[in-house]
């Protein structure tokens, strides 16, 4: 395991971490999209289904069991502890847009098609549009909280630290995975506005704004 893997599983646990931080500080998840919150929950349990049947490692299995946990609490926050704070009406984004089409790419390109591959698959694939929900609401409402935008900003970069793990693998070991570093470098192509505004305006102070969806 090279170090880009680990500075982008922390930078990834870091994002997580921050949002349930702010959601209960603020006792408040205004702002915050569930739908995207309930498709990360999604990508973790369909690719953690072999928690228990595969062991890699001490590491590989608490940082599985932190997701999860992280990725549930944060629905739950969302749609039953702190529900009445819920922003429903700008969390508008359609779910099967991306669901559907995800699920049939997950059975025309993978690996082989074991339950357990397919459904692998499926997690890399969805997990490269998770984000887009959160991205429209922000849009819609025309402005993002500063630690949201350190959310946005955390989890950007663990997938560009993931894009710099898979190069590293391939000149140490000679290994490409095409499925996860194609949908990876799909996923950092959804953050890279927002890198530049993150930038230009958060770092500066200013509140993050993205134009509104046509």
């Amino acid at each position: 395991m090279n170090v880009f893997r680990i500075l982008g599983d922390l930078s990834h646990l870091l994002a997580m971490i921050l949002l349930l931080v702010k959601i209960w500080r603020s006792k408040s998840c205004a702002g915050i999209s569930g739908k995207s919150q309930i498709l990360f929950a999604l990508v973790f349990t369909t690719r953690y289904l072999d928690l228990f049947s595969n062991f890699i490692s001490i590491y590989n299995t608490v940082m599985k069991v932190v997701f999860l946990l992280c990725a549930y609490v944060t629905v739950y926050m969302i749609y039953w502890k702190f529900r009445k704070t819920f922003d429903i009406e700008n969390d508008t984004f359609r779910l099967e847009f991306l669901v559907v089409p995800v699920t049939g790419l997950s059975f025309l390109v993978n690996y082989s098609y074991a339950p357990m591959e397919i459904l692998w698959t499926f997690s890399i694939y969805l997990e490269s549009v998770a984000i887009l929900p959160q991205l429209f609401m922000i849009s819609k409402t025309g402005e993002a909280e500063t630690i949201t935008t350190h959310y946005l900003f955390f989890l950007g970069l663990y997938r560009l630290l993931y894009l710099a793990n898979w190069i590293r693998r391939y000149q140490t070991e000679n290994f490409y995975d095409q499925i996860s570093v194609v949908s990876g470098v799909v996923q950092t192509i959804f953050y890279c506005d927002f890198f530049y505004l993150y930038v230009t305006k958060v770092l500066k102070g200013k509140k993050l704004s993205l134009p509104m969806p046509v």
